[in-house]
């Protein structure tokens, strides 16, 4: 983490504890991130929720415990292919949102970053088109407003997480609610990755 310091890459963690200390063998807690040079952690990440569990209300003591230790937490929600088919995906984001935000203040929320993740699009040979995500991303500034106020949710970044890729970063970029991605298999590759931040410069 030291060789970034001057530099303007910022760390991230895929995880961490909620509670600040105890035998939870395994984790790490927000402290131990902050103090180690962090500035973000992913929060309620699809594969968090599918295979650890994870539940609204533990993604809201994330929350909570992130910004108290200064890191900006990084909001996942999204839905799965059922869901999108039972048509409930618009209520489903609008309970993640709505619970992980549980007791945040307007000026708490500008530290946060939402994540789209449409987990039907990731890694299932399902591409979600750019409308499809800027449908999606304008709901969610839509139930933002809702919680807090229109400046509020201008502000804050909502980032799209459904398998973003050179071959259609330009597109999906270029969407008026899409404000970046998070970026899974294509950070993989140096190539892949440093190409689809260029193409976010030149929107820029």
């Amino acid at each position: 983490v030291h060789y970034l310091y001057d530099s303007e890459v910022q760390v991230g963690a895929q995880n961490f504890y909620y509670e600040e200390n105890g035998a939870f063998t395994g984790e790490i807690s927000a402290t131990m991130l902050a103090e180690s040079g962090c500035n973000f952690v992913l929060v309620g990440h699809s594969e968090r929720r599918q295979y650890f569990a994870e539940t609204d209300e533990t993604v809201n003591k994330k929350v909570v415990k992130a910004l108290s230790e200064k890191l900006a937490p990084v909001i996942c929600i999204g839905e799965t292919l059922e869901q999108r088919k039972e048509n409930i995906h618009f209520d489903l984001v609008s309970d993640q949102i709505t619970a992980a935000l549980k007791g945040i203040t307007s000026n708490d929320a500008l530290d946060t970053v939402v994540a789209y993740e449409p987990v039907w699009a990731i890694g299932t040979g399902e591409t979600a088109t750019p409308e499809q995500a800027q449908e999606m991303h304008k709901f969610i500034r839509q139930e933002l407003e809702k919680i807090y106020d229109e400046e509020t949710a201008s502000a804050i970044r909502i980032l799209y997480g459904g398998s973003m890729k050179p071959g259609n970063a330009k597109e999906l970029l270029s969407q008026d609610d899409v404000d970046g991605g998070l970026i899974g298999g294509a950070s993989l590759s140096a190539e892949s990755f440093t190409e689809i931040i260029s193409i976010a410069e030149e929107l820029s």
